[in-house]
């Protein structure tokens, strides 16, 4: 299982930013990306990996973290095997590196482990 993060930057405070995943190689075709559930996380300098979002295999249900409920949205395309975190308001507090994250859908709950992660993705806000 591959994933592969891209969109991240540097930002104002203020900005928006959409970064997005993709499920690549051979592990991945339209049918078998609908059975992972998937999540972003991120991990600041000198802090525990956190959740952000995550979302169910069909995209009926989502979670967001308390800090990134209402200034963010997670969605998914199986059909391209991506899924995207939409960021609006960024805040310094939220520089970090991004990770696009999945698991085997109904496996735990969504804000829950996952097994299988990409390299990650750097975002700075700067105030």
């Amino acid at each position: 299982v591959q994933l592969e993060e891209s969109g991240g930057g540097l930002v104002r405070a203020g900005d928006s930013l959409t970064l997005s995943c993709a499920g690549v190689g051979d592990t991945f075709d339209m049918f078998s990306f609908s059975l992972f559930e998937m999540g972003w996380f991120r991990q600041a300098p000198g802090k525990e990996r956190e959740v952000v979002a995550a979302i169910s295999w069909n995209g009926d249900t989502k979670y967001y973290d308390d800090d990134a409920r209402g200034r963010s949205t997670i969605s998914r395309d199986n059909a391209k095997r991506t899924v995207t975190l939409k960021m609006n308001s960024l805040k310094p507090e939220d520089t970090a590196v991004y990770y696009c994250a999945a698991k085997l859908a109904k496996s735990g709950p969504l804000s829950g482990s996952y097994d299988y992660w990409g390299q990650g993705t750097q975002v700075t806000v700067s105030s």
